[in-house]
């Protein structure tokens, strides 16, 4: 068994909907979970925003909008009148509760079930699809098997009691089709997974049900080894370690979440990146193998804030830098990098919401100084510090791009440079011509 995700654009449209169908069944028995069809989702969260406003005449103008959407491609996706009424009365009773919520008080977890009602319609409209083309498909609500715990993280036990025994009561059927990105919170209320979205929720079922493979469908050729808007000739990454996955992910390769992932690679199911525009391309595997002495790729992450702290005075103290530490700690505030010498430390951070605040709070503990609009750029593979003439082969290839910050050691698969961003165009161009 596999799971198969496919996101919002790959079923944006009828046809669209109808090549997936014929991807997902060329295999019998897989699981395909499934996003909101592309825009729908924005435009769920418009009527929230909009009913929490008390702007009811606003809110059903985008439902209106997205119902007259929606009518249009059932008349397309179905051949036959009885599955477009099915079809049409199912939407349409979504539409009429979305109506009726314009006379309830709004509240988080009302906005949380009008925001699921996406792919709630995209999963339904697929399985009709393939009911009307004589397939046995079944759909399985995701409400029924994931779900939150307290801490607002997937229930892994939970997800794995109750997703077999759903499967085996339909022994029969061809495929499955369920929703990503929503679930169940711990008090039953309609939540969603936010980290990930659908790729979560396929990496979580995958791994849950110790699956042969999850492929991750999109709409570009696996992982690129640069960034393709700012590099010419950038190739997919055939196989890639989940650390490398992450690593790339976090750092800017926006085909995947960081985090989704992390259940898959636990439980050593391999992840596949495939294409829906290009079935047959071969993507990129990732799994738990290194590859040694290769560098795979190199990824950018933007809107890069850094911050110095120097302080004679705190000169050898042992408790300089968790003080440092706590500041961020306390503003809810990752550090993406961290540099240290003997009377100062440099960090970067990617949220400047806080920003003015934990300025304010540091230099209780020395001069603050900081530079804005600054990039991190990383390059990933096989960087063990046992493998000689890595470091200096990328710092060759960055000898004429001015360099603020390194970061190098504190995993077997990163080295990060913290940069101008007026020169990542020029620093993403020079590793490719020197690394691959």
């Amino acid at each position: 068994m596999k799971v198969l995700k496919f996101g919002g654009t790959s079923v944006g449209s009828p046809q669209r909907m109808k090549e997936v169908c014929q991807i997902f069944m060329a295999e019998s028995g897989n699981i395909v979970v499934l996003s909101a069809m592309s825009g729908t989702t924005n435009s769920l969260v418009e009527i929230a925003d909009y009913l929490k406003k008390s702007n009811t005449e606003a809110a059903s103008l985008v439902v209106n909008q997205l119902r007259q959407r929606y009518a249009q491609h059932i008349a397309d996706l179905y051949s036959t009148e009885l599955w477009r009424q099915r079809t049409q009365e199912f939407v349409d009773s979504v539409f009429s509760f979305l109506f009726s919520l314009a006379t309830v008080p709004m509240t988080e977890a009302i906005e949380k079930q009008i925001v699921a009602q996406g792919e709630i319609i995209s999963t339904n409209m697929v399985t009709n699809y393939l009911l009307e083309q004589g397939r046995k498909a079944q759909l399985l609500s995701a409400l029924d098997f994931m779900k939150l715990s307290k801490n607002g993280e997937p229930d892994i036990n939970y997800l794995r009691e109750h997703i077999g025994p759903i499967i085996e009561q339909h022994h029969d059927a061809e495929v499955f089709i369920t929703q990503g990105f929503i679930a169940r919170n711990a008090d039953g209320d309609v939540d969603n997974l936010q980290r990930g979205g659908s790729d979560y929720s396929a990496c979580l079922i995958g791994a849950a049900l110790k699956c042969e493979e999850i492929q991750i469908w999109t709409d570009i050729d696996g992982m690129h080894n640069n960034d393709p808007r700012f590099v010419e000739s950038t190739q997919p990454v055939r196989q890639l370690n989940f650390e490398e996955a992450a690593e790339l992910a976090y750092f800017g390769a926006k085909i995947l979440h960081p985090t989704c992932i992390q259940p898959a690679r636990y439980a050593d199911v391999p992840v596949r990146l495939l294409n829906t525009m290009e079935p047959s391309a071969p993507g990129t595997i990732i799994n738990n193998e290194m590859r040694p002495t290769t560098i795979k790729a190199v990824a950018a992450k933007d809107n890069i804030t850094a911050i110095k702290i120097t302080s004679s005075r705190m000169l050898l103290a042992s408790g300089f830098l968790v003080q440092v530490c706590k500041v961020f700690e306390r503003y809810h505030t990752s550090v993406d990098m961290i540099t240290t010498s003997e009377v100062g430390i440099t960090l970067s951070i990617d949220n400047r919401t806080h920003l003015d605040a934990i300025v304010k709070k540091l230099k209780q503990y020395g001069t603050v100084e900081i530079d804005d609009d600054m990039c991190i750029v990383c390059v990933v593979g096989d960087l063990r510090w046992g493998n000689v003439n890595y470091e200096t082969k990328i710092l060759q290839a960055l000898s004429n791009v001015p360099i603020r910050m390194i970061s190098y050691g504190g995993c077997n698969h990163n080295i990060s440079f913290l940069i101008r961003a007026q020169d990542k165009k020029r620093a993403l161009n020079a590793l490719s011509e020197n690394l691959f």
